[in-house]
């Protein structure tokens, strides 16, 4: 007997309608989802609109805030003791600008450059590079050396501060930055001298003769940097200026420090060497570098003369001949004491003053043609160089700091200084030597003289011109 057959059996359930509407709907919405979403994945995707991020603001150039008014500027860095004097553009090697500066050299020589270059505003590291010649005193010549962005290519002003720019008090103020071409063929000028530095300045007569003396040799330019002079030698100056052969750049610098009357800081006291001659004489290379083919550097009482021509537009041929071209050539100092008279030989014909010269303040160095004897100790001693400026990145007082290429020195016979200045206890009458070179010029000299000192009035104009 089968058991089960006697069971009550189970009913089927039954889905209602609702139900299955439902799932339904569910299954086809889960349908359309992963076919939207398998089909966007294959398209490539629209380009969807950014928003704009901001970059930083480029500050336009405070043209407001350039200096000016002077040649050399002396300006202050804030928080050092820092004299900024003119900025160039250095065109060999890497392009860089170079501002030229005293510097206390115990300070730290940490800088940012403000290069302004199409009226846009670029920060830079500034490198300072302080020149070797300082003579042990406290403040010295440097090089701050700014690098350029790669996008700048004619960089107008530039701003050395401590820290890098804010918008605080301190507001940097720009220099002009000057030499902004590299020119070395179409030059103004053939020969540029640059004398430093002119303080407490009276010898009239010495200072004319150089001038003209300097012109028969053909020099086109005279450089000279001011500290101080008096009314007369003002006159003179104003008189060279207006004629066009002479610049004068104001050096202010006893206005920011005090400098020594000369080399020594135990002789002579003050914060920078003999009133700041090598930075004044670096400035003048650069000013000069791409306006003359050749720069000498050397003072008023100094004349190089050449010994078997006449000029320097001779003389210089015959160097690169001998020397090599646009290179670096050093002159022997010969001193001519002016303050120890010896009599000229007898058989002197050519004339060596004018009427009227010994009311004129100053020496007459053709009154004074006895050069101190050479010996091994001075033979090399206390030289000036004409040079080709831009070989030169360095120079000091008696040659160079850093250039491209090496010096000569010139044969003694081809040419020499002629350094007409005060004797030393040292130089007895008996000793020196005569030497007559600089007569050859005397005619043409005095002729030269006499009419500049009756144009600037020291002369009635009735003096003869020779």
């Amino acid at each position: 007997m089968e058991t089960d057959s006697l069971l009550p059996k189970p009913k089927p359930k039954k889905f209602r309608g609702w139900t299955y509407v439902i799932l339904v709907i569910i299954t086809i919405f889960i349908t359309i989802i992963l076919v939207y979403y398998l089909t966007r994945e294959r398209q490539p995707r629209p380009a969807r609109p950014r928003p704009a991020v901001p970059r930083p603001a480029v500050p336009i150039c405070a043209k407001k805030n350039v200096s000016l008014e002077e040649k050399v500027a002396f300006m202050a860095v804030n928080g050092k003791k820092t004299l900024l004097l003119a900025a160039y553009m250095e065109h060999r090697n890497e392009r860089q600008v170079r501002v030229i500066s005293i510097v206390l050299r115990s300070e730290d020589q940490n800088y940012h450059c403000s290069i302004c270059c199409n009226e846009r505003l670029y920060i830079s590291k500034g490198f300072s590079d302080i020149h070797s010649d300082h003579f042990d005193f406290s403040y010295g010549t440097a090089d701050i050396m700014c690098r350029l962005p790669v996008d700048c290519e004619t960089p107008s002003h530039i701003a050395v501060t401590n820290n890098a720019p804010s918008s605080d008090l301190h507001k940097p103020v720009y220099l002009e930055i000057k030499n902004q071409k590299a020119e070395s063929v179409a030059l103004p000028y053939d020969f540029t001298v640059c004398i430093s530095t002119m303080f407490n300045f009276t010898n009239v007569l010495q200072l004319v003769q150089s001038l003209e003396m300097m012109q028969l040799l053909r020099v086109n330019r005279v450089v000279i940097y001011k500290s101080d002079c008096s009314p007369e030698t003002q006159r003179v100056l104003d008189y060279y200026t207006k004629k066009g052969l002479v610049e004068v750049i104001p050096w202010t610098i006893s206005k920011h420090l005090k400098p020594s009357r000369g080399w020594q800081p135990a002789r002579y006291p003050g914060d920078i060497q003999y009133y700041g001659q090598i930075p004044a004489l670096n400035d003048c290379l650069y000013r000069y570098m791409y306006q003359s083919r050749y720069v000498s550097l050397q003072d008023i009482d100094e004349l190089i003369l050449p010994q078997s021509v006449d000029s320097w537009s001779d003389l210089l041929p015959q160097l690169e001949k001998k020397y090599g071209e646009d290179g670096c050539y050093i002159f022997q100092n010969n001193v001519f004491p002016y303050t120890i008279t010896v009599p000229l030989p007898a058989s002197q014909k050519q004339p060596i003053e004018s009427p009227g010269w010994k009311n004129v303040p100053g020496v007459n160095i053709l009154a004074h043609l006895h050069q101190r004897p050479l010996t091994r100790e001075n033979q090399n001693g206390n030289y000036k160089v004409i040079v080709n400026p831009r070989a030169v990145f360095q120079t000091t007082v008696h040659g160079l700091l850093k250039t491209e290429r090496g010096c000569a020195w010139v044969d003694r016979n081809i040419a020499r200084m002629y350094h007409t200045r005060a004797g030393t206890p040292e130089m007895k009458p008996e000793q020196l030597v005569y030497d007559g070179r600089l007569l050859k010029y005397s005619d043409r000299l005095i002729s030269a003289v006499n009419t500049v000192l009756k144009e600037t009035k020291f002369l009635p104009s009735e003096v003869k011109s020779s």
